[in-house]
């Protein structure tokens, strides 16, 4: 039995996470955490389990952290996870430059699960990716994705995760095109995002050439392929050495 504490309890992915960790025979809710000040504190989402503010008070009743946030609080709580050796599996999106810079030192102290995206699909479409890229590194190279119109940051963070998948040498990410750009440069890789309505997640990996064109898409009916990714990696992560893993080394990609 795997005890767990979810951050972000309230949001939609932790609301998906908490629900089927208790469809789960291998997962016991311990903690569910909230944002200070937010409307939800004090709810209850089991007979065990009140949301609560504070990783501090719950951190010795749990195996796993995991962490669908805001990174700032991530950050925040990935110290008091390595403060605790806690080990953690962590979803959130959005972090810049120097924030990812220091996930990635934080994360690599204990054991860590981080990845931008935890499904099985998008994490084969990494790895296709990857592949195709090998193969038509002088086709020209697109990403299109699209989500609800209440996503707060662009382009997605599986979005960079396959554009690290695709880079070869020197490439530059252009996001989206406006007025008189001139001829596409074959060293550039055009990201794009789209927002509208409740659309979970898609996103498409074109590559085009003279006379054909190949595309890679995965599309996500449910946010609940996210969530048992998460408590996948939960089972996973425990026991392991410290170091920062993806969802690739989860699932034995």
């Amino acid at each position: 039995m795997v005890r767990i504490i979810v951050s972000g309890a309230a949001g939609r992915m932790g609301q998906r996470i908490i629900y089927l960790s208790q469809q789960d025979k291998e997962i016991k809710l311990s903690g569910a955490l909230e944002a200070s000040g937010h409307p939800a504190l004090g709810r209850k989402v089991s007979e065990e389990v009140t949301i609560e503010e504070g990783l501090e008070v719950l951190a010795d009743k749990a195996d796993v952290l995991i962490e669908f946030t805001h990174p700032l609080a991530t950050l925040s709580h990935l110290e008091i996870a390595v403060e605790r050796n806690l080990p953690a599996v962590i979803g959130t999106t959005g972090f810049k430059e120097e924030e990812k810079k220091r996930l990635l030192e934080m994360a690599g102290k204990i054991p860590c699960v981080y990845s931008t995206n935890m499904s099985l699909g998008v994490n084969l479409l990494f790895k296709l990716t990857r592949e195709a890229a090998s193969v038509l590194y002088d086709y020209d190279q697109e990403i299109i994705e699209v989500h609800h119109n209440k996503k707060k940051d662009a382009p997605s963070g599986t979005a960079r995760s396959l554009a690290e998948n695709l880079r070869q040498g020197d490439k530059n990410y252009v996001y989206g095109r406006q007025g008189i750009t001139g001829p596409r440069s074959r060293e550039e890789i055009g990201i794009h995002a789209v927002r509208a309505g409740d659309i979970i997640g898609e996103h498409t990996v074109l590559f085009a050439g003279i006379g054909e064109r190949l595309e890679l898409t995965h599309r996500a009916h449910s946010r609940d392929t996210f969530a048992m990714g998460a408590l996948k990696a939960a089972k996973w992560v425990v026991g392991k050495p410290a170091g920062c893993y993806s969802m690739q080394d989860v699932l034995g990609l």
